[in-house]
């Protein structure tokens, strides 16, 4: 089972298909991705913080200074290695990364359910908001009520908000560090804006961890062309609108999609579909087969799909779960 979605070259090893020909529904990349326009300069000089992308983050998280990272998930190796080994609490399932990186850094990792997030004892609980696989999500109320509880007990929060940007009023990057002072909130540009590859992201905190993280990093954490990218896209207010849109529209049909091939399913953030089924292996296999990869998860047993980008994706997605589920 492979860790992580986008991987099409060994999904084409795998069942021995051409890898030009899949349709690759297994991560939660938003499948328009922001048009960027990269200058000459960006490939020829070292980046400079002085190049606007931190007061473009600023405005577009309501936060004071955003730290850049190179993908959030910087952020989830060195965080674990910052605070003292102690007990780490995340929902189960959730985002695989989580687990080992506490772990390798001392901590005593409890996965528990999601229902039972709100009575956790713990020196930092760390949640996906929405989360990912599930598509579950956190109202902004409870998790303030979180951080106050964690911070009143010296104790942390940390929120992936990975998938938030399709719906931002869920967001609480704002709080992180100034209202909240133990609460630590990522950011990434992969999903919503569809730059998973230029590896950008944001952790919003207090000063004292954001210094430390910074650190931690080094100078020139994010490509000279990866800041240019990001900071043109989260300037472009006119863009991002009409995104929210079209991935609010896709999300809705995909779940009507997947619905009327027996396979109920939530939705995860506007950017995926989470669809539990004891079935899931096997379609997986049989989607795989015919050139469609989909992320499969285990315990509970369940699929992830992305969303299909034209519309001839829309009708070979269709077409080989009606041959699913026919009789």
């Amino acid at each position: 089972m492979l860790e992580h979605g986008g991987r099409l070259r060994d999904a084409a090893l795998h069942w021995r298909l051409p890898l030009a020909g899949w349709l690759d529904l297994s991560t939660g990349i938003a499948p328009w991705p922001y048009p960027v326009n990269v200058s000459a300069v960006a490939w020829q000089r070292l980046p400079e913080e002085e190049d606007g992308l931190e007061a473009a983050a600023a405005r577009y998280y309501g936060h004071p200074a955003p730290l850049p990272l190179p993908g959030s998930q910087a952020a989830i190796l060195w965080l674990p290695r910052l605070f003292a080994p102690g007990i780490a609490v995340l929902p189960a399932p959730t985002y695989g990364e989580y687990a080992p990186a506490w772990r390798a850094a001392g901590h005593e990792v409890r996965e528990i359910a999601i229902a039972d997030i709100a009575d956790a004892e713990a020196d930092v609980i760390v949640l996906v908001n929405p989360n990912n696989p599930t598509g579950a999500g956190f109202a902004p109320e409870f998790l303030r009520a979180l951080a106050e509880r964690q911070a009143a007990r010296d104790n942390w929060l940390v929120v992936d908000e990975a998938f938030a940007d399709a719906t931002p009023d869920i967001g609480i990057a704002a709080l992180a560090g100034t209202e909240l002072p133990r609460l630590a909130v990522l950011r990434s540009m992969g999903k919503f804006f569809g730059l998973a590859g230029a590896r950008v992201g944001f952790l919003c905190a207090a000063p004292a961890l954001r210094a430390k993280v910074h650190e931690a990093l080094g100078p020139w954490a994010v490509a000279h062309p990866s800041r240019e990218a990001a900071g043109q896209a989260l300037a472009d207010t006119f863009w991002q609108s009409a995104q929210r849109l079209r991935l609010a529209a896709a999300s809705h049909r995909l779940g009507e999609l997947l619905a009327r091939h027996g396979l109920p399913s939530t939705d995860g953030g506007r950017l995926f579909r989470y669809a539990p089924t004891p079935a899931a292996a096997e379609l997986h296999d049989f989607l795989a087969r015919r050139g469609i990869l989909v992320r499969l998860f285990r315990h509970p047993d369940a699929l992830r799909l992305g969303l299909p980008a034209a519309e001839a994706d829309w009708r070979r997605l269709e077409a080989v779960l009606a041959e699913w589920s026919s009789p």
